[in-house]
């Protein structure tokens, strides 16, 4: 099976052989105790059934009733705000302004860069608030709020206040699990949740049986968007505050290109795979009024996570690859994206949207006058403990047979699905032949790896191969002073990206199994250099004049490796 999931292909020098080394480490195997829930307080939250002679016997495929999985959450009458309304109409500035005055709290975002600019925030404002994301963990001392990554969420804690950003994405086929968890889960006396209006109806429906007080508050966008009746023609129409959106990384560097050849502009950049960090930067040029870089080119990676001021949202294209064919944008996706043009606080006084081809005029416009489709169904996936008791029935299988198992045999109500676990299944493909513990194994299923990614799954596979040999894994290091080099291709620079991934992984299990990755901190610094490398490789890309000053990322990155070679290569 393993083999049919993961294709083959040659990788350069850069790759895997570069990105990994495993060195002789004691020999050890870690007593890990499950830090998702407590199996002993499973009993509570699955359905118990008696038979003939009186023995209780439990279904644990059962998941028709997963709000009886939370009992602290159930223990309180919450008072649940919806907070609901387009793109830029100050929802969530309302459920933060909350959040800031409670005497606790927790926000869960979708994206580490939301969690970063809610922490930012309240720490601005004299309220100390803790980061937590599956790459970071930054405690604030005193602090009584949190700012999380949605999969992070506490649901043994208790709040005053919680947020939950983007609700609409309990409906996401791969994440809408967290989001469900969230909902059903966080034990607050208040929890905010803003998003879509088109989610207001499951969530009422979900939240019957749970005895919170549901209230709606709509909103409306704070500055109108303009949908233009014109394409825009001439790429020498481009002005400052544009941005032109694209869904292939090619287009998008071809787009830079083309717009700088021009000489009155130069573009930042922004799609998906990008690292949070790198994304960052490159939006903070964009929104610096004196910054040279006023235009931005980017995917549909904008629709979320980045304050930008966008004056114009020109999409290239109104067709995108899913992963299974070509499709067509839904308006839930054109409304995010166009949403983001008019930003209020910039120096725009509205937004508006066109295309660069006359024929996706028609659906621009039909889709920004119609309503999001009414959400259906909720994403659910079964914890750690329900995988773990149904093992016990079946224990001769590995995990990718019991997943497959109890997903085949597991009873949902009808307001809820199984979130897809593909990624899972590919992952538990790989390791399933290791000597390694359930818990060890579902630690990697769920761990931040990209299988479609030949250098990421390798670096996983490697990962686990060695701590399941040794117990200690060990990070080589991958930039050094004498090998040091800013991609000079498209295809370098997606390599660039995968060892990214790679480090991102590392430093996401040293978070978990400390002892055994003990590297955090190599990893960390391999991180942010490469995430610097990758910035100058985009703000190389397509300058067609002389630079009037030295780029701040090559200073930085000096820094950087001076500093590296002091802790890093001292006898």
């Amino acid at each position: 099976m393993a083999s049919m999931l993961l294709r083959r292909r040659r990788i350069s020098a850069l790759g895997v052989s570069r990105v990994l080394q495993a060195v002789n480490g004691d020999s050890f195997r870690l007593g890990l105790e499950p830090k998702f829930e407590t199996i002993a307080s499973l009993g509570v939250r699955i359905r118990n059934f008696s038979s003939g002679n009186g023995t209780a016997k439990f279904d644990f495929t059962d998941l028709t009733r997963p709000h009886t999985w939370y009992p602290n959450a159930r223990k309180k009458n919450r008072k649940v705000f919806l907070h609901v309304g387009p793109t830029n109409s100050g929802k969530t500035y309302h459920a933060l302004k909350r959040l800031e005055s409670s005497s606790s709290g927790v926000y869960c975002g979708p994206l580490r860069l939301l969690a970063w600019e809610v922490a930012k925030r309240l720490n601005k404002a004299k309220v100390p608030c803790d980061l937590i994301t599956g790459q970071e963990k930054e405690e604030v001392d005193g602090a009584k709020h949190k700012a999380v990554t949605v999969e992070m969420a506490d649901i043994t804690s208790d709040y005053q206040c919680a947020i939950i950003d983007e609700i609409q994405m309990l409906g996401c086929k791969t994440r809408g699990f967290s989001f469900t968890r969230a909902l059903l889960g966080i034990a607050a006396d208040e929890l905010h949740l803003c998003g879509d209006a088109a989610a207001v109806p499951l969530i009422q429906e979900l939240l019957k049986v749970t005895g919170d007080d549901v209230q709606v508050q709509s909103y409306d966008r704070l500055l109108p968007l303009v949908p233009l009746e014109l394409p825009l023609g001439s790429f020498s129409n481009i002005r400052t505050g544009d941005c032109i959106v694209s869904f292939s990384r090619k287009e998008i560097y071809r787009l830079k290109k083309k717009i700088e050849t021009g000489g009155s502009h130069l573009c930042s950049v922004v799609y998906g795979s990008l690292p949070p960090e790198t994304r960052t930067r490159q939006a903070t040029m964009f929104n610096d009024a004196s910054s040279e870089f006023d235009v931005l080119v980017a995917s549909d990676a904008i629709g979320m996570g980045l304050n930008l001021n966008i004056s114009r949202i020109i999409f290239s294209t109104l067709q995108k690859f899913d992963g299974l064919e070509m499709r067509d944008l839904t308006v839930p996706e054109i409304k995010q994206i166009a949403g983001r043009a008019g930003r209020y606080g910039s120096k725009f006084p509205w937004g508006e949207v066109t295309c660069l081809d006359a024929t996706d005029l028609p659906l621009l416009h039909s889709s920004l006058k119609s309503a999001s489709p009414i959400l259906e169904q909720a994403g659910v996936f079964p914890s750690f403990d329900l995988i773990y008791m149904y093992s016990r029935l079946k224990p001769k299988r590995g995990l990718y047979r019991i997943l497959e198992d109890f997903l085949e045999n597991a009873k949902l109500s009808e307001n809820y699905f199984f979130a897809n676990c593909e990624e899972m299944l590919k992952v538990a493909a790989v390791i399933d032949g290791l000597p390694l513990s359930l818990h060890d194994k579902y630690l990697f299923c769920i761990s931040p790896v990209d299988m479609n990614d030949e250098i990421s799954s390798q670096g996983l596979k490697q990962f686990a191969e060695t701590y399941a040999r040794k117990g200690l894994v060990h990070l080589r290091e991958i930039f050094t002073p004498g090998t040091l080099q800013v991609p000079k291709t498209p295809t370098a620079l997606k390599e660039l990206e995968s060892i990214h991934k790679v480090l991102e992984l590392y430093v996401w299990l040293s978070f978990r199994l400390e002892e055994s990755f003990p590297d955090h901190e190599l990893a960390s610094s391999q991180k942010n250099i490469c995430s610097l490398l990758i910035e100058e490789f985009l703000e190389r890309l397509g300058w067609q004049k002389p630079r009037s000053k030295k780029l701040a990322s090559i200073t930085t990155l000096k820094s950087l490796m001076e500093d590296k070679k002091r802790r890093y290569f001292c006898d």
